[in-house]
């Protein structure tokens, strides 16, 4: 009940141009998702939930599985660096994205302190786009890379010694091992953390409040971050649920979409 009323109630809202807190509601059957769907700023907002999810999912498989391999490699110090790199996850994302609005920060800043040190003049990365989008990109990556390398270092101690052992003594070196026993061994892994990143990337929200209140000019808003806009700054309720039922169905739809294809491609033995 608790899962599926607050969908169907969403669904009647979606189809109502009723402000919140207004007594008044009108139907208007399909009005809101005409609207959204021709709105200009439509466009705008897909290609940076796009863009937004593509960077984060892939990149903090990227980097997760890098350094997943190094902390297995059992070198001195594992422990501390583990905790060090899961830290971030354990933390408010809003305060995550507080922190490092000090580090972006255009003058006082370590990010551009250290660009200037190389010799190269830093960005203004609140306003200078595409730099906003790029920042809550490196910041949402931070703070999930400690998970992601966790649950890939859980699948490399999985990975049988000895098929990598009869690997080397077949001469097979290390990115060959990786491509054709590793990597394949990691395949359920992979497909967890694409269906739980995908899930979190499309509904991130904090970190972009915290540090861009999705702009300037709109261009750090997402699907997740409209909807908050549309129901709670301008108290849209009826639209923003309309937007909400769109997230909604993009999310089934990449799901069963990974579902159907890719999980072709899981080996689970």
């Amino acid at each position: 009940m608790f899962t599926y009323r607050p969908l169907v109630q969403s669904l009647y809202l979606s189809t109502l141009q009723w402000n919140l807190g207004s007594p008044v509601a009108r139907p208007i059957g399909l009005g809101n998702y005409v609207e959204w769907f021709t709105a200009p700023s439509t466009p705008r907002v897909l290609t940076t939930t796009l863009v937004f999810g593509v960077a984060t999912v892939g990149g903090a498989m990227v980097l997760g599985l890098a350094t997943a391999l190094l902390l297995n490699r059992g070198l001195r110090g594992t422990a501390l660096v583990r905790t060090v790199a899961f830290a971030p996850y354990v933390l408010s994302g809003f305060a995550v994205g507080v922190l490092w609005l000090f580090i972006f920060d255009p003058r006082y800043g370590a990010m551009n302190a250290l660009l200037r040190g190389i010799g190269l003049d830093g960005p203004h990365w609140y306003n200078d786009r595409p730099w906003p989008l790029v920042m809550i990109i490196v910041v949402y990556l931070w703070k999930n890379l400690g998970y992601v390398a966790l649950i890939y270092l859980a699948g490399l101690q999985a990975v049988p010694r000895d098929l990598t052992d009869a690997a080397a003594l077949d001469g097979a070196g290390p990115v060959r091992t990786l491509r054709s026993i590793v990597l394949p061994l990691l395949t359920p892994t992979s497909f967890f953390l694409l269906l739980t990143l995908l899930m979190s990337s499309l509904q991130a929200f904090d970190v972009i409040q915290a540090m861009t209140q999705g702009g300037p000019l709109s261009s750090t808003t997402t699907l997740m971050y409209q909807v908050y806009v549309e129901g709670f700054v301008t108290q849209r309720a009826g639209y923003a649920s309309a937007v909400a039922t769109v997230l909604f169905v993009l999310l089934v739809a990449m799901t069963a979409l990974q579902m159907r294809f890719l999980e072709r491609k899981v080996h689970y033995s």
